[in-house]
């Protein structure tokens, strides 16, 4: 193996497998997003119900998603990250291709509104229930290739190297939701699935031609020893025993829990409230634009700023974000009413909803794992740093049912079926359903401020 000598004065140059990972990772990020904005949509335009779109898609896609590579970690580790990807590639590619399945060539037809009752079918329903669970699988598996390569081949730059990561992946997320914008225009929804599963391909071929696996690259080629899958399940549990950890990993669930809504009740709320045919694709993309534009901003100007103060900010933020949705109920008009003749007043707060989330985001999600790497155990720091992504897991897992009868059997109680298909919702339920949103982000901010000033009087 040969390797470029840097020239005095300057950095070594990153290695070619870092920026195959990023450009993989674009891709990935592209598919899954493609996507992700209208999957309980599409899903009740099946005919799921009220009920199965949200909890399909969060209480199983993501959850298996952040929950996973703990087990999908160990195995890519001991595969080589190449394989692995190529086996994640294929999985999601297919998974793309299952979602997409019954409006091609199964006879299914998109409702053009969304109905409380299940009245899918069961030639519908298995594809669907395969794609859900083989994209949680899939993306399990690149989660952990990707963001190792950027540890092993960022040297000493690591800060340099996430940072390029962070913002691919925000990068990946604009193009997804772009493409799959003028594709669902030009067909139906159902191509955002021929986006994601072109993207899933091109994925592949990128690392079936040009990756190499890291360890291969950086010139560490010694065999790893297996690990049991009993050992990889005790590791969970010494990590879990940790109670400290454990009720820190509770905590910081809730600010997952609100961002989940952002793919959950979110869009049932424009969709069945606001908009017959709402562009949630551009609507949340403001989330990967206020990162790309301001992450460097708040990373210097609150950087400094102490890990469990940025994250109780950041929990704050999100869970005020809910609140703003209030001005567009009591406004003259209601939520439908225009903007400009642009947009309805409702989709304009959806939004800023999603932009503040965002913020709340850049407060909070990189300093979790600081803050993890502090609460470790000398020596089991990345052990529990493995563990980082349960927050998310947990979040989505109550997230998604919970989002769910929020919007349904709270903010729906006694709402108005208007003429065109829309709901009037009564506006103290609409009131109840957003302020119980806040509560729970405002709650999970104090509790991870009371649990912070708890640790630090034991440990004193």
């Amino acid at each position: 193996m040969t390797s470029q000598r840097p020239t005095p004065g300057t950095a070594p140059a990153f290695p070619s497998s870092f920026w195959t990972a990023n450009g993989t990772e674009l891709f990935e990020r592209a598919a899954y997003y493609a996507m992700a904005s209208f999957v309980v949509l599409y899903l009740g335009q099946l005919g799921f119900g009220a009920y199965w779109p949200s909890f399909l898609n969060s209480s199983v896609l993501w959850f298996l998603v952040y929950f996973l590579p703990i087990l999908s970690g160990s195995l890519a580790d001991q595969y080589g990250f190449k394989r692995s990807l190529l086996v994640a590639f294929v999985l999601l590619a297919v998974a793309y291709f299952l979602m997409g399945w019954p409006v091609w060539f199964g006879g299914a037809r998109l409702s053009p509104t969304l109905s409380a009752e299940v009245t899918v079918g069961w030639r519908t329903a298995v594809p669907i229930i395969a794609g859900v669970v083989m994209i949680g699988l899939g993306g399990s598996i690149v989660k952990p290739c990707i963001a190792g390569t950027v540890q092993k081949t960022a040297g000493a730059r690591k800060t340099l190297g996430f940072g390029i990561f962070y913002m691919i992946i925000n990068v990946g997320s604009l193009v997804g939701r772009g493409v799959a914008f003028y594709f669902r225009r030009r067909f139906d929804l159902s191509a955002i699935f021929a986006v994601s599963m072109a993207a899933a391909v091109v994925a592949f071929f990128v690392v079936l031609v040009v990756f190499k696996d890291p360890d291969v690259e950086m010139g560490n080629t010694a065999r790893k020893p297996s690990r049991p899958l009993g050992d990889i399940l005790a590791g969970m549990f010494k990590v879990l025993a940790n109670g400290r950890f454990t009720m820190f990993l509770v905590v910081s669930s809730g600010f997952y829990f609100i961002y989940n809504q952002v793919y959950n009740l979110l869009p049932l709320y424009v969709k069945r409230t606001v908009e017959l045919s709402p562009a949630m694709d551009l609507y949340t993309m403001a989330n990967p634009l206020v990162i790309v534009c301001f992450q460097m901003l708040i990373t210097l100007t609150f950087g400094k700023l102490a890990p469990i103060k940025s994250i109780v900010v950041g929990t704050v933020i999100i869970g005020l974000s809910m609140l703003i949705n209030l001005v567009p109920v009591f406004a003259a008009g209601g939520v439908s009413a225009s903007v400009a003749g642009l947009v309805p007043m409702g989709s304009l707060f959806i939004v800023l909803t999603v932009a503040l989330i965002a913020f709340g985001e850049l407060f909070a999600s990189s300093r979790l794992y600081e803050y993890i790497g502090s609460l470790a155990p000398k020596g089991q720091e990345g052990l529990f740093l493995g563990y980082a992504n349960i927050p998310m897991a947990v979040g989505a897992l109550i997230g998604g049912p919970a989002g769910a009868y929020l919007f349904n059997g709270i903010m729906c109680r006694g709402a108005e079926k208007l003429p065109n298909g829309l709901l009037r919702l009564d506006p103290r339920a609409a009131t109840t359903g957003w302020v119980i949103l806040a509560a729970i982000g405002l709650c999970s901010a104090a509790s991870m401020y009371a649990y912070n000033l708890w640790l630090r009087r034991q440990e004193a």
